[in-house]
């Protein structure tokens, strides 16, 4: 599948309109998101916060394709993900998005290098370049000497790193991360953020949804979300402008 570039950075490479997502249980039903509609241009930072319940996590998995939205559009790259049929969904979101999450979703009988390898499966190289890729993305996150440990022998942020390093296999042009610094500590939770930084530095769109408020001096732009709508959205930087010291 065909790259979506990252250098121009005023036309938007991801498109919300009038996004709605609506559950249903036993004729009750309940409101995610109503009515969210924002672009993205290519390399934004972008923080979404908001209280528990806002649908912040609704809108990072509508946002990946993980789910199919109750009504409105979501292009990324100009492809409009509810066009695409179920494979060449997963095999756009392979490419295009990388995925980081709170909880790492590492396997535990696989070691680092091993986790980072899992989504190269359909890659028609070598298992001796697929060991190579590995190593060397786990080198860039800081995790060199490390490639053979298990998440058990990992420290929060060393598996956080392994994750970040996973979703990176493809080199996709939009990271979504989802509350990736929750279960670490303030130290290492900076470290992690400054590899997203370091990724957003070098084009990466970055999307980051956080109940960590002190995460926006990094980010481009915000959005607040409160019951399932934008609350607030704002840019804190230009593009072009350096992150704050945090």
């Amino acid at each position: 599948m065909k790259k979506i570039p990252v250098g121009e950075t005023m036309e938007p490479i991801i498109r919300l309109k009038d996004v709605s997502m609506v559950y249903g249980v036993n004729g009750t039903r309940a409101t995610a998101l109503a009515g969210v509609s924002f672009d993205v241009r290519r390399g934004e930072y972008v923080v979404i916060t908001g209280e528990s319940g806002s649908g912040k996590s609704t809108l990072l998995t509508v946002l990946g394709g993980l789910q199919v939205p109750t009504g409105g559009a979501v292009r990324i790259g100009g492809a409009d993900l509810s066009a695409l049929p179920a494979d060449g969904l997963a095999d756009f979101r392979r490419e295009t998005i990388g995925f980081v999450f709170q909880a790492y979703h590492l396997l535990p009988y696989l070691t680092a290098r091993e986790n980072v390898m899992v989504p190269m499966s359909p890659e028609r190289i070598s298992p001796r370049e697929k060991a190579s890729l590995a190593g060397e993305l786990l080198a860039a996150v800081g995790l060199a000497g490390m490639e053979d440990r298990l998440p058990s022998q990992l420290s929060g942020g060393e598996s956080q790193r392994v994750a970040i390093a996973r979703a990176l296999v493809h080199d996709p042009p939009v990271i979504l991360a989802d509350e990736p610094t929750g279960n670490l500590d303030s130290a290492t939770g900076k470290q992690v953020l400054d590899l997203f930084s370091s990724l957003h530095a070098r084009g990466k769109t970055v999307l980051m949804v956080t109940h960590n408020l002190s995460n926006l001096a990094r980010a481009t732009r915000s959005i607040r979300l409160r019951d399932g709508r934008i609350e607030d959205d704002r840019t804190r930087r230009p593009l072009t402008a350096k992150p704050l010291a945090v």
